[in-house]
């Protein structure tokens, strides 16, 4: 597969993606969101790796999506909305000024990417221009996430966005089998452990 063809439209569609993650309310868009972030991660780690490589990636991000899934199913609906609450509490139907100021801190991220991934890319050739540009509007917007929100649900999506960033440069340097199956197996574990803490204050009222 040529990789190279469709890595521009990969940066765009992890872009938006992570964009969507951000400020998005509802976790089934969430979790949609998180695979079409998947299929462009993938794109951008099979630059370096082999296609089947890169292949372990996209169906761990989608088991890892699938896991978060199945958990905020198995919980009542209207504890679900407020467990995918961006700010850890309900939010109002309006558009709220918290997601006015995540999407605005989102627009400073990819501009300070733009800025400065020519900058990274000639200090470490390994890496193509397309694969920072990725790589780093992933970690800026998963490390927003993580200081945007205290919920179990969000913050383990913050921890797949901002590893999936990692892995995309992390590629460019490494292609050993082992470390691609460990990253996955990474991946599924943070998912495993979203999902536990998910489900668990309801087993709690059960008991």
């Amino acid at each position: 597969m040529d990789f190279e063809t469709i890595a521009l439209p990969a940066v765009i569609l992890v872009s938006l993606t992570s964009l969507i993650l951000l400020v998005n309310l509802d976790w089934r868009f969430t979790i949609l969101a998180l695979g079409f972030q998947y299929a462009g991660v993938f794109v951008l780690v099979g630059l370096d790796w082999t296609t089947e490589m890169a292949a372990s990636k996209l169906v761990a991000g989608w088991m890892a999506g699938a896991v978060l899934g199945m958990a905020m199913v198995s919980v009542p609906r209207s504890e679900a909305d407020d467990i995918a609450s961006i700010s850890g509490w309900p939010d109002s139907p309006r558009f709220p000024t918290g997601r006015l100021f995540r999407l605005f801190a989102a627009v400073l991220v990819i501009l300070t990417v733009l800025s400065l991934a020519p900058t990274v890319q000639r200090a470490i050739t390994e890496f193509e221009l397309v694969q920072v540009w990725g790589a780093m509007i992933l970690i800026g917007m998963g490390l927003l996430q993580l200081g945007f929100t205290a919920n179990p649900f969000r913050t383990i999506v913050g921890l797949l966005t901002l590893l999936a960033g990692f892995e995309i440069l992390y590629a460019a340097v490494e292609r050993s089998v082992l470390v691609a199956g460990l990253l996955a197996a990474i991946n599924l574990g943070l998912a495993l452990i979203g999902s536990y803490l998910v489900i668990a204050p309801n087993m709690e009222d059960v008991e």
